[in-house]
C-alpha cells in the first residue's frame, strides 16, 4: 500500500498564532534574543527525510541539498532575511522513499550538492527532480511543514 505524502504550507513565522501560544508556554522554538529571519522546513513525519531547495541566486538559478531533518524536527535551509521572492523544496523520505515534489523541474546529485543552472541536468551529470513552488510575498521569514497525508487532501496556502 503506498502512502502520498504532501506539502503542508505554514505562512511566515510572523503570521504563526500558535507559535505565540508554544512561546507563552515556554516552548524553545526561537533562540533567545533577537527575532530569527530565514527559511525553515519542519519534518512531521516518522523518518528522516533528505531535503534539497532551489532559489534565484546572482549567479543564476541554484539548487543546493542535502538537509537530512529526522523525524519531528526542523531545519534551516537558509539563514537571515530572505533575499527572493520565490522559493523551490524537494524532498524524499529516507525509510519509505515518499517524496514531495512539484511541477518546477530543477537539478539535484545524489550527494551533497550546489547547483548553479536548472538546465541539461542529464548532460551536466545529475539528476532532474520536480521541485514544489513558494510564493513567500517577500516575507523575511518562511517556514514549510512536512507531512503525511492522503493526496486527495490539499495544505493551505
Amino acid at each position: 500500500m503506498s502512502k502520498s505524502i504532501r506539502f503542508s504550507l505554514i505562512r511566515p513565522l510572523s503570521m504563526v498564532p500558535a507559535l505565540a501560544f508554544a512561546v507563552s508556554l515556554g516552548v524553545p522554538l526561537l533562540a533567545a534574543g533577537a527575532a530569527h529571519a530565514d527559511f525553515r522546513v519542519c519534518n512531521g513525519t516518522q523518518n528522516l527525510v533528505g531535503v534539497a531547495i532551489g532559489y534565484r541566486a546572482q549567479e543564476g538559478w541554484t539548487t543546493e541539498g542535502w538537509w537530512q531533518v529526522p523525524a519531528s524536527t526542523c531545519a534551516t535551509l537558509i539563514e537571515g532575511e530572505l533575499q527572493s521572492r520565490y522559493y523551490y523544496l524537494y524532498a524524499e523520505d529516507a525509510a519509505r522513499g515518499g517524496r514531495w515534489t512539484g511541477d518546477v523541474n530543477m537539478c539535484v546529485a545524489e550527494n551533497e550538492f550546489k547547483i548553479v543552472g536548472v538546465e541539461d541536468c542529464f548532460a551536466r551529470g545529475h539528476q532532474r527532480m520536480g521541485f514544489k513552488e513558494y510564493d513567500t510575498g517577500r516575507q523575511g521569514s518562511w517556514m514549510v511543514q512536512l507531512s503525511d497525508a492522503p493526496s486527495t487532501q490539499e495544505g493551505q496556502n
